[in-house]
C-alpha cells in the first residue's frame, strides 16, 4: 500500500549499495576531494564494491533518458516529474541487475571512471590549471580533465596520456624532444607547435594554433597547420577542416561562445563546467538555435538567460540536477 512505502528507497538496498550510492551522489555534486578519490579506489578494490559501484551508476545514467522520454517529442509543453515510487522502482531494478562495466566512463559525466581516478593530473567541474613539465611541453587542463605522464619506451618522445577532457598544449624546438599526447585509439606528435585536443564521448578533435602536429590512427595519419582541425573516433580518422581557433581556444581565456548551436549541444557543453546536469527535456527545445558569449565563472547563470530566451520552464531537482522543458 502506498502508504507503507518509505520515502527513500535505500531502505531497500545492502549496505554496501547505500554506500555505493553515497560515492556516486559524492561525484555527482562534485564534493570529492584528492582524499576522497584515494578513499574511493581503497573502497572499491574490495570483494563486490565495485560492481555495487556499477549498479549505483545505472541509476544515475537513467535519468537522462528516462526524462527524454517522459517528455517525448509531441509534448513539448508537459512537465517532467520523477516521482518517488519511480525513483524507487529504478533503485530496485538497478540493485538486481549485474554489471561489468565499471570501468568505463559514465555517459552522464557524473563521476570519473576507475581510468581517470588513475591520473597524474585532473581537474574537478569548472576548475582549470596549468602545468609546466621540467624541460618539457606546458599544459593547461580545462574542466573533467585527466592526464597522466607516461615514460617513453625509446627517450625519444615526451608522452602524455589524455584519459578525457580537453587540453591546450605548448611544445618548444630547444627542449629537442618531441611530445606525444594519446588519447583513445590515436596519437598526436608535435615539436614545435601549440594544439588544442579535446577527448569526450569516444571522439578525440586535434585543433594546430600553431606550428605543425602530426595526428595518427592505426596506418593513417594526417599533418596540421594553423588553423585546422581534425576528428577521429572509432569509425576512423576524419579529413582536416578549417576551423575558428578563437572559438576553440575561448576556454583559456574563460569564455563560452555559441553561435547557432542546438540547445541540447550548448547544454551538453556548459554541462561540462558545472557540478549536477542540465537536461533538455523536449526535443524541439533541443533542436533552437543558441547564440551566446558568457563567462564560464557565471556558468550557472545560463539557466535563466535560455528560460528568457526560449521561454522554457525550469524544474530544479537535487544534486543540481535542472530539468528545461
Amino acid at each position: 500500500m502506498a502508504g507503507d512505502i518509505p520515502d527513500h528507497p535505500a531502505v531497500f538496498l545492502t549496505r554496501i549499495d547505500r554506500e555505493a550510492h553515497d560515492w556516486v551522489v559524492r561525484f555527482a555534486v562534485g564534493n570529492a576531494s584528492p582524499a576522497d578519490l584515494d578513499a574511493f579506489k581503497e573502497w572499491s578494490a574490495q570483494a563486490g564494491y565495485a560492481e555495487a559501484f556499477a549498479r549505483a551508476c545505472r541509476l544515475w545514467e537513467a535519468v537522462g533518458p528516462a526524462a527524454e522520454h517522459m517528455a517525448g517529442a509531441d509534448a513539448p509543453e508537459q512537465k517532467v516529474h520523477i516521482g518517488r515510487r519511480a525513483f524507487m522502482g529504478g533503485a530496485l531494478a538497478a540493485s538486481v541487475a549485474a554489471t561489468t562495466y565499471v570501468g568505463a566512463r559514465s555517459p552522464l559525466g557524473l563521476w570519473p571512471s576507475l581510468s581517470e581516478l588513475a591520473a597524474d593530473y585532473r581537474t574537478a567541474p569548472g576548475e582549470q590549471r596549468r602545468i609546466v613539465l621540467a624541460g618539457g611541453p606546458s599544459i593547461e587542463l580545462n574542466t573533467r580533465t585527466s592526464i597522466a605522464l607516461k615514460a617513453s619506451p625509446d627517450g625519444g618522445a615526451e608522452r602524455i596520456e589524455l584519459f578525457g577532457g580537453e587540453a591546450a598544449i605548448v611544445t618548444r624546438p630547444e627542449w629537442r624532444r618531441a611530445v606525444e599526447v594519446i588519447a583513445g585509439d590515436g596519437s598526436v606528435t608535435a615539436t614545435d607547435a601549440a594544439f588544442n585536443m579535446r577527448y569526450e564521448r569516444d571522439t578525440v578533435c586535434t585543433t594546430c594554433v600553431v606550428g605543425a602536429v602530426e595526428v595518427a590512427v592505426g596506418n593513417r595519419s594526417v599533418s596540421l597547420r594553423p588553423g585546422t582541425q581534425v576528428i577521429y573516433s572509432g569509425s576512423g580518422l576524419g579529413e582536416a577542416m578549417t576551423v575558428d581557433v578563437g572559438v576553440v581556444t575561448a576556454w583559456k581565456d574563460g569564455i563560452l561562445v555559441f553561435r547557432s548551436t542546438p540547445l541540447a549541444d550548448a547544454v551538453a557543453e556548459i554541462n561540462r563546467y558545472r557540478s549536477g546536469r542540465i537536461i533538455v527535456t523536449n526535443t524541439a527545445l533541443g533542436r533552437r538555435l543558441f547564440n551566446a558569449r558568457f563567462s564560464i565563472a557565471n556558468v550557472d547563470g545560463v539557466v535563466a538567460q535560455i528560460q528568457q530566451v526560449f521561454g522554457a520552464s525550469v524544474t530544479t531537482l537535487p544534486g543540481g540536477i535542472v530539468l528545461l522543458s
